[in-house]
């Protein structure tokens, strides 16, 4: 910066110069304080953008898959918009597969809420949360699960999120949710590299580990073990919710944990 002549003495020059400095340094604070971006930091697949006013910052490294549980995804949209309600997810999918961008990706979305994974125990933080416009009592529909194949895809290509990083609500909340319900496709996602999977393992788990130690091995937490139980076959069995959960796996649900366990560490 130049500092504008002036014939007064030296003190009176060098507060012309300051004055002007302050200027300047006014102007761009400005300017950056009201240069907003008009896209989200996100994915580039065709995309509409609501914004939700429900989040902070952080960092990616899972996908938490959820259904909103609603029968319209306007109501469900409506609900991860609201200020009142504080909950919000980086994207919705329609039942027709359109996705709709609600969080900016870098930003920390409230869809996990009270959650636990190998340890971790706030996964907001960690994650994007993907609603699905589901009421939880009907399968996914073809278009939309499309959409989400492709924004995997595209999420992992740019995070590198591990295959078994892509998870259910149910999976990192067993004691509150179950969404996505059964219905959901998970072997199909494990075939795309999305998730965790074995087809009718040969291997049968050692007899002194504990179906607690497998579980918690593949990530759930087990302060309550049936409803961890309950979660593992809803996601790796298609149970659906109302089968009872016991505090114990039976022989092939161990050989299956256990081949989980080993896919896991590869």
């Amino acid at each position: 910066m130049i500092c504008p002549y002036t014939s007064a003495s030296q003190n009176q020059r060098l507060f012309a110069c300051a004055r002007a400095g302050l200027a300047v340094a006014i102007a761009v604070i400005l300017t950056a304080c009201t240069t907003i971006p008009d896209q989200f930091h996100g994915t580039a697949l065709q995309r509409e953008q609501v914004s939700s006013p429900n989040f902070d910052v952080r960092r990616p490294s899972f996908v938490i898959v959820h259904h909103t549980g609603s029968d319209m995804a306007e109501r469900a949209l409506a609900t991860l918009t609201s200020g009142e309600r504080a909950v919000s997810a980086h994207y919705l999918i329609t039942r027709d597969g359109r996705l709709v961008q609600l969080v900016d990706e870098r930003m920390r979305a409230w869809h996990a809420g009270e959650s636990w994974w190998a340890g971790i125990t706030d996964m907001n933080s960690a994650s994007i949360g993907i609603e699905l416009d589901n009421n939880g009592e009907e399968t996914f529909a073809e278009m939309q699960i499309t959409t989400l194949l492709a924004l995997l895809s595209d999420l992992r290509d740019r995070y590198k999120i591990p295959a078994a990083n892509v998870l259910g609500h149910a999976d990192v909340a067993p004691r509150r949710k179950t969404d996505p319900s059964h219905f959901f496709p998970w072997k199909r996602l494990a075939e795309q590299g999305f998730g965790l999977w074995c087809e009718a393992p040969d291997g049968a788990a050692p007899p002194y580990v504990t179906s607690a130690f497998l579980l918690q091995a593949i990530g759930y937490e087990i302060a309550d073990l049936p409803a961890a139980v309950l979660a593992f076959r809803r996601h790796f069995l298609g149970s659906p919710d109302a089968q009872p959960s016991s505090a114990e796996l039976n022989q092939d649900e161990r050989s299956l944990a256990y081949c989980l366990v080993q896919q896991r560490g590869r």
